[in-house]
């Protein structure tokens, strides 16, 4: 049975990349807090993800949510998860891949939060915040489990094995459970999480190889090349009909 060990990977790319943007962003509201709580509180409204502003323009809390944490324990674990799960993803399927599928799951998850709050199920509303990179760490996580399933790992300090697809599988039925189990008002995060991991799926599935970027960029050069071809064909042909024309006189 093949197995990974998650206790030290690599720290680059584009995990290394967000984990510091998270980080800053974070360690700047604390400074902002002890100077200007007021400040503070309305720098964290413009960037976490509330439905309600997202719907009348501020639709960039589709993404900047996702920077934006409340506590050290929050940071700690949603920058741990990043960290491990980012960085082995990385050396599988790239780092461009691996940024396109996070922003992809925090943009849904986010897209899920937004539907989901204005049906009022189970408490939630579209004035409820959310805040964090969980959405995004579980779309890797579900990209994890489909590429290494079948793999056991050792998360230290815990001292037993257990396959990629059930840790992943107790990971989605926790949120599940939270979802349904929590008060009203506190179901909005977990919208987010499972949305993330919904749309983690579907971009593995139906992405490119190379991802969207890499194909996009491909098929721009490839219709540039095409122009240049037809402008240098144009130009052979009005050269010939001048020579035709000069050879004639």
């Amino acid at each position: 049975m093949s197995q990974l060990n998650l206790s030290f990977p690599a720290f680059k790319g584009f995990t290394r990349t967000t984990i510091y943007a998270c980080m800053g962003v974070y360690v700047a509201l604390v400074v902002l807090g002890v100077v200007s709580p007021y400040a503070e509180a309305t720098v964290r409204t413009v960037l976490a993800l509330s439905p309600a502003l997202v719907v009348h323009g501020m639709v960039w809390q589709l993404a900047t949510y996702a920077l934006v944490h409340n506590g050290v324990t929050h940071i700690l674990f949603n920058m741990l998860s990043l960290w491990f799960i980012g960085s082995y993803l990385e050396v599988t399927i790239g780092t461009r891949k691996v940024a396109e599928l996070f922003w992809v799951s925090v943009v849904g998850g986010a897209l899920c939060t937004v539907a989901f709050s204005y049906t009022h199920l189970l408490g939630a509303s579209p004035l409820t915040q959310t805040e964090g990179a969980s959405a995004g760490i579980l779309g890797m996580l579900i990209a994890f489990a489909v590429l290494f399933g079948d793999h056991e790992f050792l998360l230290f300090p815990l001292p037993f094995r257990m396959k990629a697809k059930w840790l992943v599988t107790i990971y989605v039925l926790v949120d599940l459970f939270s979802l349904l189990d929590r008060g009203p008002g506190d179901h909005t995060a977990y919208i987010a999480h499972l949305g993330g991991a919904l749309f983690g799926w579907i971009y593995l599935k139906r992405a490119p190889r190379r991802g969207y970027m890499a194909s996009t960029s491909e098929r721009y050069y490839a219709v540039r090349n095409d122009y240049y071809r037809w402008k240098r064909k144009r130009a052979q042909r009005k050269f010939e009909v001048y020579m035709r024309k000069h050879k004639d006189n």
